[in-house]
């Protein structure tokens, strides 16, 4: 089901830039190299947590696992929506209570179909043999979820969480994964927060990426509406506090202005460096160069020969970015000499999601982080608000045996004893076909290398580290740590 390399994909990226409007900037990457950020398909409503801030439903607990040929469906739909490369969070509820071999299988899946795969977890159930397995299959990104929303017995503060974190970054190890960690930013953790600046700084030799979410009132979480206190101004500044240092946020668009701030920096020393700081030059770049749609799918090799022919053909720009390069190296030299040459690449990501009561249309409209449902793609924070009405939703499929099968997400003793009530819809008959319209609806290195895969990680990188939220909930269940 892969797009064609020419007209396709160029309907594929006119779409995303006409949905954009005023927010097709020079320097916004959608409709121009990416055709979204980043897409989740949820496998699983259940999880082993029950956060005090959870987006999902006070039904997911009791709804059946999708089918697997579902599953399969929805990963072939993103591949139709969005092309190949798109970045692809397997996620839920938490996808590692999905049984074991199925969870191998989409993964691998999605692999064969050339999207980019990152598994999005609390990781109590993700082993370092689970991991091993999911590397093999092809999986890419491993995303952690830790924070204080979680409540895990005996960790009160995110100063103590550090150990599971550390614990995660040493299962992760040396298994070819990027490495990110998600952490929801509320009222009670923001004190906290450039002590976690600081330890992702600290391991940015093993931590790719660092998402912040901000707190939003939406699904079935206890906490509500966050304060004055949580903004993507003040998360910006507790960062930038941090590293005494400002950062040129905005250099780099990707999807609303209003959704999301993405700062890609080098680490050398223990100090941060932005990597764009001209957005003329940054937005230049990626108009000659937006035809280029090599991906870290296509490995290394193939992304440097892709980018030296295209410099190749424009010289000028060996030039500009010779000068750039030479640039940020004097800056960075003192840090340099110190650390031997040895630079991190770690990105910061500080996503504000919509409350359900205060969806902004021109956001959902704008989204760069959709989920792909039975009916297509739909704006995350839409999906948050509406949940029940999908997954609650009968579903047709044909199993792998060729029959025709019906799926009931609750089993037939909850829907009798109703013990929470059930929003009757309108239409509650099985969902076939997903409706194609609808997708823009409800919708440690030295420092060579790290110059080699510079400009291909603002590219095409960016999209691999988009969207990163929390996998969380479930009542009354154990939350200790599992080895």
């Amino acid at each position: 089901m892969a797009c064609s390399p020419g007209t396709t994909r160029n309907q594929q990226l006119a779409s995303t830039q006409k949905r954009m409007g005023e927010h097709f900037t020079p320097n916004q990457l959608l409709g121009r190299t990416h055709t979204i950020g980043c897409v989740a398909v949820e496998i699983t409503q259940k999880c082993n947590l029950d956060c005090t801030l959870c987006y999902l439903s006070e039904h997911s607990q009791a709804v059946r696992d999708i089918p697997i040929q579902e599953v399969f469906k929805r990963l072939d739909n993103v591949l139709k929506h969005y092309g190949p490369g798109t970045s692809v969070q397997i996620t839920g509820g938490d996808p590692t209570l999905r049984k074991r071999s199925e969870l191998i299988d989409i993964v691998a899946y999605a692999n064969q179909l050339g999207l980019h795969t990152a598994l999005f977890t609390n990781g109590i159930a993700a082993t370092r043999d689970l991991l091993t397995e999911l590397a093999e299959a092809g999986l890419n990104d491993i995303a952690f979820h830790v924070d204080t929303t979680q409540e895990r017995k005996g960790y009160d503060d995110e100063a103590s969480l550090n150990a599971i974190r550390e614990e995660y970054i040493v299962r992760a190890k040396g298994l070819g994964l990027m490495v990110i960690f998600n952490t929801t930013v509320h009222t009670g953790n923001f004190s906290e927060l450039p002590m976690l600046v600081d330890f992702f700084v600290q391991h940015a030799d093993a931590v790719s990426f660092a998402s912040f979410q901000l707190q939003a009132e939406t699904g079935r979480g206890e906490w509500g509406a966050r304060t004055d206190v949580v903004d993507p101004l003040t998360v910006k500044a507790a960062i930038e506090k941090t590293i005494s240092k400002a950062l040129p946020w905005e250099k780099v668009r990707i999807g609303h202005s209003d959704c999301h701030s993405y700062m890609p920096t080098l680490v050398t020393d223990k100090q941060v460096y932005s990597v764009v700081d001209d957005a003329q030059l940054f937005a230049q770049f990626i108009e000659d160069f937006k035809y280029i749609q090599t991906t870290r799918q296509h490995g290394t090799a193939k992304i440097i020969w892709d980018y030296s022919k295209a410099m190749l053909a424009r010289p000028l720009w060996i030039w500009k970015l010779a000068k750039a390069t030479s640039a940020k190296l004097l800056e960075m030299r003192s840090s340099l000499i110190k650390s031997r040459g040895r630079v991190h690449k770690l990105s910061f990501f500080v996503q504000n999601f919509m409350d359900a009561s205060a969806l902004q249309q021109d956001r959902i409209d704008a989204c760069s982080f959709m989920v792909m449902t039975a009916g297509g793609p739909v704006s995350m924070c839409k999906h948050n608000a509406e949940r029940d009405e999908h997954i609650l939703k009968p579903l047709t499929y044909t199993n792998h045996r060729g029959q025709v099968k019906q799926y009931q997400p609750l089993g037939e003793r909850y829907r009798e004893d109703n013990v929470i009530p059930i929003r009757l819809h309108a239409d509650d008959r099985p969902a076939h076909e997903p409706n194609e319209k609808s997708s823009n609806e409800s919708i440690s290195k030295p420092v060579s290398e790290i110059n080699q895969e510079l400009t291909h990680e603002l590219i095409h990188g960016v999209n691999n580290d988009l969207g990163a939220r929390p996998s969380s909930v479930s009542s009354n269940q154990q939350t200790s740590e599992i080895g």
